[in-house]
């Protein structure tokens, strides 16, 4: 897939006009990209590629309405992607003040209304998420353990992973239970993302 391929698909799939707001938010991700290290310089000319479509694929797997919950939102990897493709509410936690500074004034110049910004852990948040997603924040065990108070019975955990995602499942099955899947990355043949529903301890 080029960059021209994957605005393509986005038009394709989402339109014009959210196509347009994406391309603000990847001139805004430029930009800030390297004073605070938001992205792998090396993945900066295949930005919607590497980033803006790897994102927006999870949408596939989530229903159209309900909270989304980004854990670790970082540069808005995926969350802020879901909330411009997305209608419903999307909250986004990073402990980091720097990072979380950039998603507010990126939400705000994108007039993102659907977005809220939290500058903590997510341990110390509350309320239930109808999608909890999460990009190189833990593995598997670790992220349930942290964050499965965020969750009920019909949350559903899509959790980008690299080629490692089969293992990271068969250990989580130790300590959790509840319906796994792996789903192959429309973006590298080496990345897989894991869709997760009903997560609780064993």
């Amino acid at each position: 897939m080029t960059e021209d391929d994957a605005r393509g698909w986005i038009v394709e799939r989402y339109g014009v006009s959210r196509e347009t707001k994406l391309a603000a938010f990847v001139d805004h991700l430029r930009s800030e990209a390297a004073a605070q290290n938001l992205i792998a310089p090396s993945t900066i000319e295949s930005i919607w590629v590497r980033h803006i479509v790897d994102s927006a694929q999870l949408l596939a797997h989530a229903p159209p309405d309900g909270p989304w919950l980004d854990i670790g939102a970082g540069a808005g990897l995926p969350g802020l992607v879901i909330a411009i493709l997305r209608d419903a509410p999307v909250e986004l936690i990073e402990p980091r003040r720097l990072r979380t500074r950039f998603l507010e004034i990126a939400a705000a110049r994108l007039e993102l209304r659907n977005v809220t910004v939290v500058t903590a852990k997510v341990e110390r948040t509350s309320g239930a998420a109808s999608v909890i997603s999460a990009r190189a924040v833990a593995n598997l065990d670790q992220l349930f353990r942290i964050a499965a108070h965020r969750a009920d019975p019909s949350t559903i955990w899509i959790l980008p992973k690299g080629r490692n995602a089969q293992s990271e499942v068969e250990a989580a099955r130790r300590s959790w239970q509840g319906s796994f899947h792996v789903e192959p990355s429309i973006t590298a043949p080496d990345s897989l993302t894991v869709v997760a529903q009903g997560i609780r301890p064993r």
